[in-house]
C-alpha cells in the first residue's frame, strides 16, 4: 500500500512538472530553472529519504533515480543561472 502511494505521488509529480514546463514560453525558462531550484532541493531531500528508508529493493532504485534526476536537475539549474547573471556582470 504504502509502495502505490509512493508510485502515485511520483506520477502526479511528473505529470505537473511536465504540464508546467510545457505550458511556459521559451523566453521565461531561465528564470523558471531559477525558482525550480528550490523545488528540486526538496524533491532531493524527499528523495534521499525514500532512497534509505529501506522499504524494498523498488522503493530504494526510485528513490535512487529520482536522486540522480534531481541532482542533474539542481546543477544544471545553478549553471543557467549562474550564465544568466554573467550576462548582466560588466566586463
Amino acid at each position: 500500500m504504502e509502495l502505490l502511494l509512493l508510485i502515485t505521488v511520483f506520477v502526479v509529480a511528473l505529470f505537473l512538472g511536465v504540464e508546467l514546463i510545457t505550458k511556459v514560453p521559451p523566453t521565461l525558462h531561465t528564470p523558471l530553472m531559477s525558482a525550480s531550484n528550490a523545488i528540486s532541493g526538496i524533491t532531493l531531500v524527499g528523495a534521499l529519504l525514500a532512497a534509505g528508508s529501506g522499504a524494498g529493493i523498488l522503493v530504494n532504485v526510485l528513490g535512487f533515480v529520482a536522486v540522480t534526476l534531481a541532482s542533474i536537475n539542481v546543477v544544471g539549474g545553478y549553471m543557467v543561472t549562474n550564465r544568466m547573471l554573467a550576462m548582466f556582470k560588466r566586463k
